[in-house]
């Protein structure tokens, strides 16, 4: 049903203009808050300030990250009195403790993707790192490389210029390269290529036929050695056959030697019993000479005490 015109408004439609306006301005207010709640602009932090002579790249809200994580943000920028950037970076105090007095800082420009900064902290028993305190930072650009290496390509391009001229040492190179495979290809082949002319390589070819003959004739003669060696009516058999001879005469003399041993033996046995036969005999003739004393007295008794006796002196 549509209100007549001059017609007073509907009762209630300014209060619910009202509310809707506070509605989204609360709204607003509340996405304003959270946004920055969520940046940590109500979060407890302690201020790090980077020194560093260039800054491009860097901007502001940057993560300061450690580890891969972030630990702090780049609040803003500022040029020193000395010309030097002054990067300050709020660091919740939650993760403060990872920044330590012997940290390192590196702001990192890499050659495809934005630019980092990087916290690292190798010895984490350190003291920890001071609110306020002024550190410089290492900067590591990839693209500071790139005159380099376009300087590098550019003197490499110009030396495989002047390899490849006409005129270059390389040409030069492969153009007495081409002339010795030719030579080679010719009757005489490598030889011909070695020694540069016909002649020469000729005279090699010849030599090569003589030690060829040469080393026939040896063959041969060691051949014949050989033979006269180690055939059936060589030195060798006859020398083998002298020494089983030999051998055989060594083994009756041993044998020889060995009765003779025998016979030594035996002898050293009658000269010590002649030894001992010798002694008894030597008493025997002791013995019979006393005997035969006393035999001479008894005669003498006997042919003094006859009656018939003659009268002796």
């Amino acid at each position: 049903m549509e209100r007549e015109p001059g017609a007073p408004p509907a009762q209630g439609v300014e209060f619910k203009a009202t509310l809707l306006l506070l509605l989204l301005l609360l709204l607003v207010a509340g996405t304003v808050a959270y946004v920055l709640y969520a940046r940590g602009a109500f979060e407890d932090t302690q201020r790090l300030v980077l020194t560093v002579d260039d800054a491009e790249g860097v901007r502001v809200g940057m993560d300061l990250t450690f580890s891969g994580f972030p630990i702090g943000r780049v609040r803003r920028i500022e040029l020193g009195a000395d010309g030097v950037a002054r990067i300050v970076i709020d660091v919740p105090r939650k993760d403060a403790h990872w920044l330590r007095t012997s940290s390192v800082f590196v702001l990192t420009r890499n050659l495809l993707g934005g630019t980092s900064l990087k916290a690292y902290s190798g010895i984490l028993t350190d003291p920890p790192l001071a609110d306020g305190a002024v550190r410089s930072v290492l900067v590591g650009d990839a693209t500071a490389e790139i005159p380099r290496l376009l300087a590098d390509a550019r003197e490499l391009v110009r030396n495989l210029a002047v390899l490849t001229a006409a005129d270059s040492p390389l040409a030069a190179s492969l153009a007495n390269l081409q002339a010795v495979t030719a030579k080679m290809n010719g009757p005489r082949g490598a030889l011909a290529a070695l020694f540069g002319n016909e002649r020469d390589a000729q005279k090699v070819v010849a030599a090569l036929d003589r030690a060829n003959a040469l080393l026939a004739r040896l063959d041969r003669l060691v051949g014949t050695a050989d033979a006269q060696m180690f055939g059936a009516d060589g030195v060798v058999p006859e020398a083998r056959a002298a020494a089983a001879q030999l051998t055989a005469t060594l083994g009756a003399a041993r044998a020889t030697l060995t009765n003779v041993d025998a016979l030594l033996v035996e002898a050293q046995a009658v000269a010590r019993n002649a030894r001992v036969a010798s002694a008894d005999l030597d008493a025997l003739r002791g013995e019979v000479e006393a005997s035969l004393r006393k035999v001479q007295w008894l005669i003498d008794e006997v042919n003094r005490l006859w009656p018939f006796a003659r009268d002796t002196e």
